[in-house]
């Protein structure tokens, strides 16, 4: 863009402009998105609180959990999940699918968590 060529029409641009617009003294933006309201001016200083979270018993709030994978274990890992959504008839299994059956095993298995506790053993 060259500010010293001006196309034909561009004048009738700079014509609309008001002197506060260039000089940066303009009134405050306003919001072009009216699908959601503005929220109340005392929401902003109270705390916010989740309501999906508030009203339920404490054993359905889930809380994430995380692990660290060597690149080939997460490698291996995806191969499974797909093999597994393949054997299932489904068009995946996901991660949390997974971990979440393991733990779910560990919990209630004796003979598993004997197994986890002497591999986790041997890995110190």
């Amino acid at each position: 863009m060259n500010p010293d060529r001006i196309e034909p029409g561009a004048g009738s641009f700079r014509t609309h402009l008001s002197a506060g617009a260039l000089s940066g003294d303009s009134d405050p933006t306003e919001r072009l998105n009216t699908n959601r309201p503005l929220p109340p001016q005392h929401a902003l200083s109270q705390p916010a609180i989740d309501h999906r979270t508030r009203d339920q018993p404490a054993r359905s709030q889930r809380t994430r959990r995380t692990v660290d994978l060597p690149a080939p274990t997460h490698r291996a890992l995806d191969i499974w999940q797909r093999e597994a959504a393949d054997r299932l008839g489904v068009a995946r299994v996901t991660g949390q699918e997974v971990l979440s059956a393991l733990i779910d095993q560990l919990l209630i298995d004796p003979k598993l968590t004997a197994q986890i506790t002497r591999t986790i053993q041997a890995r110190r």
